[in-house]
């Protein structure tokens, strides 16, 4: 299977558009990196590891693109907090980073019970 065709990763791609497309003129520099870079990585490690041979080697970047689900979900409950997102935006990247998490927990289960 394509990683392109799996939920979990068109999910998180589209994420990641939003949140670009959220943060454009927010002048934190630093913290739009930091919030881009965590939710990049989601459909990104999703992608690394549906390139490689083993569902061992899937497993591990799929449990990496899990990681940066709970560093964006936290980053975009600051995001509101500092005001830099409205309490809608975070309400929903939060949602949609639970769903996917709980998406890649059972894609990891599926991948290390196949690895067997």
């Amino acid at each position: 299977m394509q990683y392109e065709q799996l939920v979990v990763w068109q999910r998180s791609y589209k994420l990641v558009v939003a949140v670009y497309r959220e943060l454009i003129a927010l002048r934190d520099f630093s913290f739009k990196d930091q919030i881009s870079r965590s939710a990049l990585s989601v459909p990104s490690n999703i992608a690394e590891g549906f390139e490689r041979f083993s569902n061992k080697e899937k497993a591990r970047f799929v449990s990496i693109a899990k990681g940066s689900c709970g560093e964006f979900k936290t980053q975009a409950m600051i995001a509101k907090d500092v005001g830099y997102i409205s309490a809608e935006v975070s309400s929903h990247w939060q949602s949609e980073a639970e769903q996917i998490s709980r998406m890649l927990g059972a894609l990891m289960k599926t991948l290390q019970v196949s690895a067997e």
